[in-house]
């Protein structure tokens, strides 16, 4: 089922209108402003807008109602809107959001089964999803709702044409490559190696920790795996060890879907690391911490390349 244009706008300009009035509601002292002192981030390194207060809630509902009027604009052709929906999607998608949303998604798995290995020292969903997180799942929300419209309207105008099936191959193979030294320190570090720390910061930390650092780190080498299929015949039709399913068509959506929302969380995290990375907060010392999450940008734009040329091929 295609979403027409028009609906599609719709969609997000009730998201922005929805967003704007939880803003005004904020800054007249609702309680749930996610930001500021409100926010469980202990030092603000995080979020962008950990310098704000609830006064800051008008500026929300000025620009929801921007997003509002963009998403309609973009719908009756406007080409300025066209513009400002991709501005806008971007804060939203890349921006206002940090690197906790993706540690949310990563050990929501681990989460649930942890305590049954003592693993996480019993912290539980309530850690890791707490109002702040879900808020910026809120606003990826509103930017993909307001991305699905440029990009619907750029499809109509011939604009993804970028997205060969040559370039997806090459984009597959580099979201396959560029996480793999995330995955080889934290796979040393469970094994007791020092790779890009040093011994005391290695043995400043509970076994349990790098046992669930490895875990993230296989988490995302699966990721890799799977990402592989966008390329292959089995992410097109089921292969035969798969029940029920084998030798049917993959719907596309089926893994475009997953793997342009790993795409989002993987570079906002990226982006987490760097604006860190450009604060002074590291050392060049221990770059095994902090160096390979750098390179997650390139590994989240290049998986939203493959993602969209797959579904370019497919269709």
């Amino acid at each position: 089922m295609t979403i027409s244009l028009h609906h599609r706008s719709a969609a997000a300009a009730l998201w922005g209108l929805a967003y704007g009035g939880l803003g005004a509601a904020w800054a007249l002292g609702a309680p749930g402003y996610p930001w500021g002192a409100a926010d469980p981030d202990p030092d603000g390194a995080l979020s962008i807008l950990a310098w704000t207060t609830p006064g800051f809630g008008w500026v929300v509902a000025a620009f929801g109602l921007l997003t509002a009027g963009v998403a309609v604009g973009v719908a009756r052709g406007v080409r300025a809107a066209s513009f400002l929906a991709w501005v806008i999607a971007a804060l939203l998608i890349l921006v206002i959001p940090d690197s906790r949303l993706m540690m949310g998604v990563a050990y929501t798995p681990l989460l649930l089964i942890g305590p049954l290995f003592g693993l996480l020292d019993g912290a539980g969903l309530a850690d890791a999803w707490h109002w702040p997180v879900f808020n910026q799942l809120l606003c990826i929300t509103g930017g993909l709702l307001l991305a699905s419209v440029a990009l619907a309207s750029a499809r109509g105008q011939g604009g993804l044409r970028w997205f060969t099936p040559q370039r997806g191959r090459v984009a597959v193979y580099v979201a396959v490559g560029v996480p793999l030294v995330y995955c080889a320190t934290r796979w040393a570090w469970a094994l007791g190696i020092p790779l890009g720390v040093s011994d005391a910061f290695l043995a400043g930390g509970e076994p349990g920790l790098w046992l669930a650092g490895a875990y993230l780190a296989t988490f995302g080498a699966l990721g890799g795996v799977l990402t592989l299929g966008l390329v292959q015949r089995w992410g097109e039709i089921f292969p035969r060890w798969i029940p029920w399913l084998r030798g049917r068509r993959v719907p596309p959506l089926l893994a475009v879907i997953p793997a342009g929302f790993v795409s989002v969380i993987i570079t906002v995290a990226g982006i987490t690391y760097l604006r860190a990375t450009i604060a002074g907060r590291f050392r060049w010392a221990e770059w095994g911490a902090w160096l390979p999450e750098c390179f997650w940008p390139i590994w989240g734009a290049a998986l939203a390349t493959a993602a969209i040329s797959y579904r370019r091929r497919r269709a």
